[in-house]
C-alpha cells in the first residue's frame, strides 16, 4: 500500500501535462514522473521487480482520481 502520495505539476503553464509525485512504500521514499500518457519515469529508486507492477497500478488508479476525474 502507498503512503503519503503526493503529486504538483511538471510544468507551470497548466496546458503541459505531466506531474512530479512521489510516495512511501514498505517504509522508502520514491519518486517519479507521471507523463500524460501514463508512462512513468521513476527519478528514485525503483520498487523491486514483484511490487513494481502493484505500484504502478496504484499510482494509476490515484492520478486517474485526483487528475482526470475533478
Amino acid at each position: 500500500m502507498l503512503t503519503h502520495f503526493q503529486y504538483k505539476k511538471l510544468y507551470e503553464n497548466t496546458q503541459i501535462p505531466g506531474w512530479n509525485f512521489s510516495f512511501y512504500f514498505k517504509k522508502q521514499k520514491f519518486n517519479g514522473i507521471y507523463h500524460q500518457n501514463g508512462k512513468i519515469e521513476w527519478t528514485s529508486s525503483t520498487p523491486n521487480a514483484e511490487d513494481e507492477v502493484k505500484v504502478i497500478e496504484q499510482i494509476h488508479e490515484l492520478m486517474l482520481f485526483h487528475v482526470y476525474d475533478h
